[in-house]
């Protein structure tokens, strides 16, 4: 636990972004003053000037894929008679901004708590899809998308987060929007296309992917190609991403908050990005 006084300061509003690049220098400057026999690779400084959250605000009302079960909130104890707040909180691993771990699709692959943190601080490529999106809600992203985008910003870095973005997180306030369903119930929303997926583990090296729609797989998939794919090679996937739009796409660096729960296979996840 955090002295009281401690949290107080972190949730004072004096504390801006100047403020906290000010205690980063400082920092730094604490680090630079560390014995000298002290191995020089232990210190590794990392300077940025904007942060964006990409995470969904997740609770009761947040679209779920058809026949999850709902996320609850239960609270047990109160200020007035524990002189303390809490809650249970239940909900499926694949709720809200989250991350499908391999063992989610392949029965050999590693839990979530099993991923190597080397691998949650990755480069930010994002594909930008939107036009796509607005003239067929069943977009893919292709090899042609990705080779589109390296012709203006390079190639992909190595072990890098491919995202997506599809302009579909600003969907995410209405069940129906979100998941837009026809009348026979099939779903339509973007997603990765398995051709895509086939061109990134074989002439990339990637960390892993996500979208800003509930699935990896397009809404009308009945195969799950993509997940079937790139989940066994133990890579990863990040699903309900919100603010795609607002990092650039190139040159940003994500920070993969995934939990580390014995035996999971995925979870609730805080993804923030850094350039």
């Amino acid at each position: 636990m955090c002295p009281p006084r401690t949290l107080e300061s972190m949730q004072s509003p004096d504390l801006s972004r100047r403020g906290f690049l000010a205690f980063g220098l400082a920092a730094a400057a604490a680090a630079l003053a560390l014995p000298a026999n002290i191995h020089a690779a232990a210190v590794r400084r990392t300077t940025f000037s904007q942060v964006a959250d990409l995470t969904h605000v997740v609770g009761p009302g947040f679209p779920l894929f058809p026949g999850a079960a709902p996320f609850t909130v239960t609270q047990v104890v109160s200020f007035e008679e524990n002189g303390y707040y809490g809650s249970v909180l239940s909900y499926w691993e694949h709720t809200g901004t989250h991350m499908d771990a391999p063992v989610h699709f392949a029965p050999d692959g590693l839990f979530v708590d099993q991923l190597a943190v080397e691998n949650l601080v990755v480069p930010a490529a994002v594909i930008n899809i939107t036009e796509k999106a607005r003239q067929n809600p069943d977009a893919e992203v292709t090899p042609d998308d990705i080779r589109a985008w390296e012709r203006r910003y390079g190639r992909l870095p190595d072990n890098a987060a491919v995202l997506m973005a599809s302009g579909w997180g600003a969907r995410a306030g209405s069940v129906e929007a979100y998941r837009n369903a026809d009348s026979s119930g099939t779903m339509h929303f973007p997603g990765f296309g398995k051709d895509a997926i086939d061109f990134l583990l074989t002439e990339r090296r990637i960390a892993g992917i996500g979208v800003d729609t509930l699935s990896l797989d397009p809404g009308n998939s009945t195969t799950f190609a993509v997940h079937y794919t790139l989940l066994p090679t133990n890579r990863w996937g990040l699903e309900n991403i919100a603010n795609l739009e607002s990092i650039p796409p190139s040159g940003a660096t994500l920070f993969v908050g995934a939990p580390r729960v014995a035996a999971g296979s995925g979870g609730l996840t805080r993804l923030m990005a850094v350039w």
